[in-house]
């Protein structure tokens, strides 16, 4: 029997009701989720064309299409250009700010047309195809950002790549017309042609104020160093030709010549090179049996024979590069290209991103005084050195000057590096072919698989039987703070050392190993007692260190630990007249080698040097009793693919 329910009277009619409305209110938020799921998948998947239109990008805005803004004749116009302007003064880093991934931000202004009052444009091009490039190239980098707030550098969509295209006086008004100007700031511009008739500046013509300039043409007069970059001319033949790359070695010439428009002197001391020298020089010039266009351009003769270019460029190791109306020249990535070391003799020439290349790997620069002797001084590099340069010089062209896409990440790269500099490129990454990048070497110095047992460093003298300037080196050295343990490599099997008693008293462990043999490899065993990571060999002469010396050298050590860090420094060259090798030992600036006598390194290479030493080196060395601090100079070098480092 069940229990009667009672209810109000108003009871059973409100729960129907209460029903009705749960149901309608279900039902209106399921079709909210459907709809915004619905339009969540269109936009996912919908063509591109439903993106930001702040962001910059030709394929969606036309050129006709971009908004006409007109100067008034009245606009302000920038300053020329301030050439004091270095990076800690025109720039603000602090637009930078901190960026977790170490890359600054790039905001690329809307596209716009610009004209004077009477409308006629600013430029007689327009947007060139390659500024179209470069732009788009930006645009789709990590640089880019379409948020003009986050940005860190500016780039206007005003095309300034040739200045002879360009209204200069309308042109710098509409830049001082850009909403984020201000005097140019952490603004950047780029510029292959400078210049013009008759003068043909070397920088951009045009008032900049503050800005950057990417610059094709840079001399040393108005390169502004670490603010500037010095970009290459790019070569529309890049595109358009396609040279293989052709192995390092001998070519049908030695010296070419290729440039159609240099001046008569340099084509006078040419040909007279040309007789002297015969088919190892090969002169071209334009073709004047051939109409006008673009088969001309690929062209080049001498004395009736036609020649292909660049495909002639192969065919020679060495290139001339003369400077022509502009410092620049568009022939440096044709012989790049072609794999042929450019000769270039243009004085006052900054090379393009000299800032972080070694031209000296890729290039031969003759003062243009000395063109007459160009011959001599060519002749004059081993053969070896050729190769390396022909192979260089094709991988520069690959990696820096192939496209406007190389040149333009290049030169945000660079600028990147300056800004923040802990992140930036090294030498290797910007020098080094990938072939040979070291960024493959696995060895224990370089992976933290055991913390060091003992901090600071290991003090390993090698001595024979000068006790008294060992007594001293062993005296000087236990002030050192870091020291952690004294290892006196004892090479006399004649003679006993000292007694216990004799010893200088230390506050560290003092060990003497006494060695089977007298070798000089010896100081590089690793013994067991070296526990800990940093190592300094030392020879028991060398008495004029003191220890904040010492101490110095070896903080300096922890921050390079693959590295040798030394104090006496020597240097390696090629002596062309005795075509051999030479040894260095005077004080100069420069500095290839530390001598081990005083030096900090890492314990892991006394394993290489003694039982990975390649070929018969160490026995050649223990033979002669000499050279065991060029062996470990050449193996740190090679096993690191870095150079030593010098310490006062």
């Amino acid at each position: 029997m069940c229990a009667s329910v009672k209810y109000g009277s108003r009871g059973p009619a409100l729960i129907p009701r209460m029903k009705t409305k749960h149901r309608i209110y279900y039902i209106t938020l399921f079709s909210v989720v459907l709809l915004g799921l619905i339009a969540t998948g269109m936009f996912q998947f919908w063509p591109h064309s439903i993106e930001s239109s702040a962001e910059w990008s030709l394929d969606r805005r036309s050129v006709h299409d971009a908004p006409l803004v007109r100067i008034p004749m009245s606009s302000p116009i920038p300053e020329r250009g301030d050439l004091s302007c270095r990076m800690h003064t025109c720039f603000d880093v602090y637009r930078c700010g901190y960026n977790p991934k170490n890359k600054i931000k790039v905001y690329i202004y809307p596209l716009q047309r610009f004209v004077d009052e009477v409308g006629v444009p600013i430029s007689s091009t327009g947007l060139s195809r390659e500024y179209n490039d470069l732009l788009s190239t930006i645009s789709d980098s990590d640089f880019y950002t379409d948020d003009v707030t986050r940005a860190c550098l500016f780039i206007p969509s005003i095309d300034v790549l040739n200045q002879n295209s360009l209204r200069i006086r309308e042109t710098a008004q509409a830049l001082a017309m850009l909403p984020r100007w201000d005097k140019g700031m952490n603004h950047l511009l780029f510029n292959m042609l400078p210049g013009g008739p008759p003068d043909y500046n070397t920088a951009l013509d045009v008032p900049r104020d503050r800005a950057l300039l990417a610059g094709g043409g840079f001399s040393t007069w108005t390169y502004r160093q670490g603010y500037d970059v010095s970009i290459p001319v790019y070569s529309p033949l890049s595109a358009e030709v396609d040279l293989p790359e052709r192995q390092p070695g001998p070519r049908r010439y030695f010296i070419l010549s290729s440039q159609t428009a240099i001046h008569r002197e340099y084509r006078v001391e040419l040909e007279r090179l040309k007789e002297e020298n015969g088919e190892a020089l090969l002169l071209l010039d334009k073709c004047s049996n051939l109409s006008q266009g673009l088969a001309s351009v690929r062209k080049r003769c001498y004395k009736g024979q036609v020649y292909d270019y660049p495909q002639i460029l192969q065919e020679s190791s060495f290139c001339v590069v003369l400077r022509g109306a502009r410092l620049g020249q568009a022939t440096l990535s044709d012989v790049l290209q072609a794999g042929c070391v450019p000769v270039i003799m243009a004085d006052s020439y900054i090379l393009p991103f000299s800032e972080v290349l070694d031209w000296k790997r890729a290039s031969v620069v003759i003062p243009e005084e000395k063109l007459p002797e160009m011959y001599t001084i060519l002749k004059s590099i081993p053969h070896r050195q050729v190769e390396e340069m022909q192979r260089q010089a094709r991988w520069f062209w690959e990696a820096y000057f192939s496209s406007m896409k190389a040149i333009g990440m290049t030169t945000l790269q660079i600028i990147n590096d300056r800004i923040y500099p802990y992140a930036a490129h090294t030498y290797e990454e910007w020098n080094n072919p990938s072939v040979v990048k070291w960024s493959s070497v696995n060895s224990p110095l370089f992976l933290p698989l055991i913390p060091p047992r003992s901090p600071g460093f290991t003090a390993v003298v090698l001595t024979y039987d000068r006790i008294e300037s060992l007594f001293r080196v062993i005296t000087e050295i236990s002030k050192v703070p870091s020291l952690a343990k004294l290892l006196v490599v004892w090479n006399n099997q004649n003679k006993s050392p000292p007694e216990e008693s004799l010893w200088p008293k230390v506050t560290v462990p003092l060990k003497v190993v006494r060695t089977k043999e007298n070798k000089l490899s010896n100081r590089f065993f690793p013994f067991d007692e070296i526990e800990t990571e940093a190592v300094l060999a030392i020879d028991d002469d060398i008495i004029m260190l003191t220890s904040d010396e010492l101490q110095f050298g070896y903080e300096v050590w922890r921050e390079f630990p693959d590295r040798l860090v030394g104090y006496p420094g020597r240097l390696h060259l090629w002596d062309h007249e005795m075509g051999k090798w030479k040894y260095e030992s005077e004080w100069t600036n420069e500095v290839s080698m530390v001598l081990t006598g005083a030096a900090f390194y890492h314990k892991y290479f006394n394993y290489l040097y003694t039982y990975k030493m390649p070929g018969d080196i160490k026995n050649w060395v223990d033979a002669h009793m000499n050279c065991e601090d060029i062996a470990m100079n050449f193996l740190v070098a090679n096993i690191t693919g870095k150079a030593p480092i010098k310490v006062t």
